[in-house]
C-alpha cells in the first residue's frame, strides 16, 4: 500500500511540474514593465551561485586593521547574517578585522544585466576614487570589488552607510560549504558563542 501512494506522489509532483513548464506568452510592453520589476533582486533572495564565497584574503589598499576589535583574529563568533544560503547562526572563525565605513548597495550587474538591490557588503576601500567616508545614501559610485560576477566596475547607488569594524570569516555554511577568507560580515552581525 506504501508503495502505490509513494508511486501515486511521484506521478502527481510530476504531473504538476510539467504544467507548470508550458510555453510563455509572447510579452507586450505592460508585460515588459513587469519583467523588469521582477529582474529587480533584493540581495537577501537572490541566487548567490554567482558569489564568491571564499577570497584570497587580499584586502585593499588603505584598508586600516582594527587596533582593539571586539573579535580578534583567531577568535570564533555565531553569525547572524542572511546575505547567503546558510550564512545565518554558523560559528565564524575570524581571520581579519579592519575600520572602515560600510555600504550596502544597488548594481546592475555589468555581465547578466540584472538589478542587484541591497547588497551586502561593499566597503570604502572598494569603491574607485570614493573621496572623503562616509558617503551619503543615493551617492553614485563606481564598485571595485569582485563579491559576485558583474560586479567589479559596475556603476552603483549607496542604500546605507555605516562607520564600523568589518570582519574576514572563515565558516562552513549550514549546506556543508566550507568558506575561507568571506568578505565582509559587520560588528553587528556576529555574535559571542
Amino acid at each position: 500500500m506504501k508503495k502505490k501512494a509513494t508511486g501515486f506522489l511521484t506521478m502527481a509532483l510530476a504531473f504538476t511540474l510539467a504544467a507548470c513548464g508550458g510555453e510563455e506568452e509572447p510579452t507586450t510592453g505592460n508585460d515588459q514593465d513587469e519583467s523588469a520589476e521582477q529582474q529587480q533582486t533584493d540581495h537577501s533572495n537572490m541566487d548567490h551561485s554567482s558569489m564568491n564565497h571564499s577570497s584570497t584574503g587580499e584586502v585593499p589598499e588603505g584598508l586600516a586593521e582594527a587596533s582593539n576589535p571586539t573579535y580578534p583574529v583567531g577568535s570564533t563568533a555565531t553569525m547572524h547574517a542572511d546575505h547567503m544560503e546558510g550564512m545565518d547562526d554558523v560559528k565564524a572563525t575570524i581571520v581579519g578585522a579592519y575600520d572602515t565605513t560600510v555600504y550596502a548597495v544597488s548594481y546592475t550587474s555589468t555581465t547578466s544585466g540584472e538589478k542587484v538591490e541591497n547588497h551586502k557588503w561593499v566597503i570604502h576601500e572598494e569603491l574607485e576614487n570614493p573621496g572623503d567616508a562616509p558617503l551619503k545614501p543615493g551617492t553614485e559610485v563606481t564598485l571595485q570589488a569582485d563579491h559576485m560576477e558583474g560586479m567589479d566596475d559596475a556603476t552603483a547607488v549607496i542604500e546605507s552607510a555605516e562607520e564600523t569594524t568589518v570582519y574576514m570569516v572563515d565558516y562552513t555554511s549550514a549546506n556543508g560549504e566550507k568558506v575561507a577568507n568571506h568578505k565582509w560580515v559587520t560588528e553587528s552581525e556576529l555574535a559571542v558563542e
